[in-house]
């Protein structure tokens, strides 16, 4: 691999490790180089992610190195976490979170059987909103995570406590559009 080649997989390696980022031995492996050749392909990375037109530099930690953002920019980074998320969420996640607001503490498996399909990626999205967290563990086999919402889902939704949800309809054979439309309405509102 020329110059470019080897500098360009290393950011990718980088970059796919994530946190954890790469030992010296680990990137010496994979790209196949000794360490006087690493250590100068690091430092040519080192000088190119300096440059202030890149938001991204390299450290070296214990012989781990790992991409991470610039202290400088820490203020932007701290308005992305606190500002809402910009994302409405989808017709699936506002399903899942209804259930769960009603029936909590309650099995994933439980709010796939309410709703008829699978609910993996919904609950994900819910977790990440901070909408609702892990509430305990259900008895006996498999012993599933049993999820609840959480005071976030109060705020975004305007609600003291849950006694406030509105009542569920007594119908019998409902298709369960589970509020969406209030569900839906609340969520852009908060995103006004």
């Amino acid at each position: 691999m020329n110059v470019n080649q080897v500098l360009a997989v290393a950011e990718g390696l980088l970059f796919v490790a994530g946190e954890e980022g790469m030992t010296e031995s680990q990137l010496m492996e994979v790209l196949e180089i000794d360490k006087k050749t690493l250590d100068f392909h690091m430092d040519e990375l080192k000088k190119y992610y300096e440059q202030p037109s890149r938001g991204i530099q390299l450290i070296e930690l214990g012989g781990t190195y790992q991409l991470t953002t610039k202290e400088k920019h820490a203020d932007y980074y701290k308005k992305m976490v606190r500002s809402p998320s910009s994302a409405t969420l989808s017709q699936a996640s506002l399903e899942a979170l209804a259930i769960i607001a009603y029936k909590q503490p309650v099995s994933r498996l439980d709010v796939e059987d309410i709703r008829g399909v699978k609910t993996e990626r919904p609950l994900r999205t819910l977790q990440a909103k901070g909408l609702i967290v892990e509430k305990g563990r259900q008895e006996g086999a498999g012993r599933a995570i049993l999820y609840g919402t959480t005071k976030n889902f109060l705020d975004q939704f305007g609600l003291q406590s849950l006694s406030e949800l509105p009542p569920l309809p007594e119908v019998e054979e409902e298709e369960f559009d589970l509020f969406y439309e209030k569900f839906q309405k609340a969520v852009e509102e908060t995103d006004s």
